[in-house]
């Protein structure tokens, strides 16, 4: 059991999940120890919301990467092979939800966290942050490959991130220090998605640059066989 101080006359209690009739007595205890008291808000998270929840992450996530795969594919169609820069971004944003997945774990190991329909909003707040940034620079690829024609397009992809640099950083910069405030003096009822949200933010900041473009650039560069027996050819070879 947890029980966290929130404000001057409230407390935030997390257990374990409680039977109607078990979650009477302990009122009635806590009422003949302590005295009146109210109860604001109470909240159950058991294993069939726990599964709804799951369920529901699991189709939004599927949706939106669907919507996004198409969309970009619409909005990139002038370009050679726009279906690229959809699966690109769809892999970066894929990285971001696992990131944001694993921490959610270590901190429900560590701390106790429990994921909740707050998270849900969150997963889905950075699946939109985490595609907007990629987009950005997706687009200055598009625009300076028409510019630069006959240039190298790793060469492309890289002047591409360069210019649009300052403005992700900048952009993503002005929503972390927000988000800094919010974990730092909040609450403790929205700190859990304050966090997450700020550690997908984070991780979508530096996807788009590192993860998205690098991958367009190998599989526009059709060295994808290449990346696959470097990494996992020499484990064959070491193995055997």
């Amino acid at each position: 059991m947890q029980v966290q101080p929130s404000g001057n006359d409230t407390l935030i209690i997390r257990t374990k999940e409680i039977k109607p009739e078990d979650k009477v007595k302990i009122e009635d205890a806590l009422a003949a120890r302590f005295g009146k008291f109210t109860e604001n808000r109470a909240e159950s998270v058991g294993p069939a919301i726990g599964a709804e929840v799951t369920q529901r992450a699991s189709v939004a996530v599927t949706l939106a990467a669907i919507g996004i795969l198409l969309y970009i594919t619409w909005a990139f169609r002038r370009v050679p092979q726009p279906f690229r820069y959809g699966v690109c971004a769809i892999i970066a944003m894929v990285h971001d939800i696992l990131v944001i997945l694993g921490t959610a774990s270590i901190f429900g190991l560590l701390f106790g966290w429990e994921v909740d329909s707050l998270y849900l909003t969150a997963l889905l707040t950075v699946i939109g942050f985490s595609v907007h940034d990629t987009i950005v620079v997706f687009d200055r690829i598009r625009e300076n490959l028409s510019r630069m024609r006959g240039t190298r397009f790793e060469d492309v992809v890289n002047h591409s991130i360069l210019q649009t640099l300052d403005r992700s950083i900048n952009t993503q910069l002005t929503v972390l220090f927000t988000l800094a405030a919010l974990i730092l003096f909040g609450g403790l009822t929205i700190r859990h998605f304050v966090v997450t949200l700020f550690i997908g933010i984070l991780s979508g900041s530096y996807s788009s640059i590192f993860n998205a473009s690098p991958l367009l650039v190998v599989w526009e560069n059709n060295e994808i066989g290449q990346f696959f027996d470097r990494w996992f050819g020499r484990k064959k070879e070491a193995t055997a």
